[in-house]
């Protein structure tokens, strides 16, 4: 995943810990038994340069990765954050799965064994899956348990457990030691302290590896920050330089406030709890409450003027994947002109109206015909996968092109304005990827991101 966070600073104080160790002055402890196969690996250090929003002090954060290790030290100038969950903690939830797990892993080896001599034995190989099966079922059991052990504070002072992240993941179990990685640690007990990030760096330390050199940096994992840190964040971030911030907007998330007190959190604010030193109004450009995608913040004025400019003079190419409520029947590709206008009597819903209403142009590309299966219920339906490339920007423009009968006829999944959303849907409408340039330096920016559907 991007670094969610400028990496010089933090990476200078990554370099000073690895001398520190080097030189005893900082000691890398072992506080649990080491297995055999982690001997002689090396460890990812992080450091999380954080400014404390009382008195702007800098505070200096280190940890490192996984649960067996970490720093000691007399030194007073920085601190360190303890994992999460300690082994013994770990060690206690899988015990109770453990023994039956391994019994079973010896029973299927051995089945395994006779599999070579009767490779055709229907009975056998019936009995090797159901064995696979109750041991994956155990091993995700006691999977769960390790994981009800991890809690997070979050961007807003609030925490939440690995298993409600693991739920909003439709119950998708991430891999073994999520939670252990440095930036979860680090970003988790600045936002507990009540401490504003301001540089994130994780340095590769020990001997060399195919994947990791020693005293090289490398960004948070996908496979497990990927599945928290945009919890912890409260976004998830695609692109981040000086300039601009580039965020895929998750569903049901406003881009920007609303005018009553509950329609405060959005990811313009968002952005500005995490980048302290940004504009007042970073949105640039928005998307409806309900679409998820790629939205571009700008961090400071001469970039939001820039970007604002390019929307304007139609700089800015973007594509969007939905899926049609049923099958979308005849040309596989086409072009959409639409005059819309607010209903005055029932916003934010748009109607057509040919004299007074403004253009909408779209041009659109059936992909595939699918079945989509509803998380909640388990039902299944028809749907037709669609990309939209709007050439105008008007409120609902796609939503519009894909419910109304002048055009596609057929709303988008989910749609509660033009179409119906039922227990278990979304609008299904994702800004999946945006063309622009640079505002600073001109070079072209291509930012694809894939649906979540």
């Amino acid at each position: 995943m991007f670094p969610p966070f400028p990496t010089e600073l933090a990476h200078q104080y990554c370099l000073k810990l690895i001398s520190q160790i080097k030189d005893g002055t900082v000691v890398l402890k072992q506080i649990s038994k080491e297995s055999e196969e982690r001997k002689g690996q090396g460890i990812m250090l992080g450091c999380l340069v954080a400014c404390d929003k009382k008195n702007q002090k800098r505070k200096i954060l280190y940890t490192v990765s996984g649960n067996s290790k970490i720093l000691e030290s007399e030194l007073k100038n920085f601190i360190f954050v303890n994992p999460i969950v300690l082994p013994y903690q770990i060690e206690n939830a899988l015990s109770q799965n453990d023994a039956e797990i391994h019994r079973l892993t010896n029973i299927i080896n051995e089945e395994k064994s006779k599999n070579k001599d009767f490779p055709n034995d229907e009975a056998l190989l019936n009995h090797i899956n159901y064995l696979v099966q109750k041991r994956t079922e155990l091993t995700d059991e006691s999977l769960r348990k390790v994981f009800s052990l991890y809690e997070f504070c979050c961007f807003d002072g609030k925490k939440i457990k690995l298993n409600q992240i693991i739920q909003n993941h439709n119950e998708k179990l991430p891999p073994t030691g999520t939670g252990d990685c440095c930036a979860p640690k680090l970003l988790s007990y600045a936002f507990e302290h009540d401490l504003i990030p301001v540089s994130m760096d994780e340095i590769y330390f020990g001997n060399d590896t195919k994947s990791k050199k020693n005293g090289i940096s490398y960004p948070p994992c996908d496979q497990r920050c990927g599945y928290i840190l945009p919890t912890i964040l409260g976004l998830e971030i695609l692109y981040r330089d000086s300039d601009i911030v580039v965020i895929n907007k998750q569903s049901g998330l406003l881009s920007v406030p609303g005018r009553t007190p509950d329609k405060k959190d959005c990811a313009e604010a968002r952005v500005k709890s995490l980048f302290y030193e940004t504009v007042n109004q970073p949105a640039v450009h928005r998307l409806d409450m309900e679409t998820s995608g790629i939205l571009i913040l700008a961090l400071n004025r001469e970039s939001h003027k820039n970007l604002e400019m390019q929307f304007a003079n139609n700089l800015v190419h973007k594509k969007y994947t939905a899926l049609l409520d049923g099958v979308l029947h005849g040309k596989p590709e086409g072009h959409i002109e639409l005059k819309f206008r607010i209903d005055l009597e029932n916003r934010p819903h748009q109607i057509y109206d040919e004299i007074n209403g403004k253009t909408g142009i779209t041009d659109w590309k059936k992909i595939d015909v699918e079945k989509w299966k509803n998380p909640i219920t388990k039902a299944e339906k028809s749907v037709t996968r669609i990309e939209f490339c709007p050439k105008t920007g008007r409120t609902h423009q796609l939503r519009l092109a894909a419910s109304f009968e002048k055009g596609l006829n057929l709303p988008i999944l989910g749609d509660s304005l033009y179409g119906k959303c039922e227990t278990g849907e979304r609008l299904m409408l994702h800004a999946s990827q945006i063309d622009f340039f640079h505002p600073t330096t001109g070079k072209k920016m291509n930012i694809m991101c894939k649906p979540p559907f």
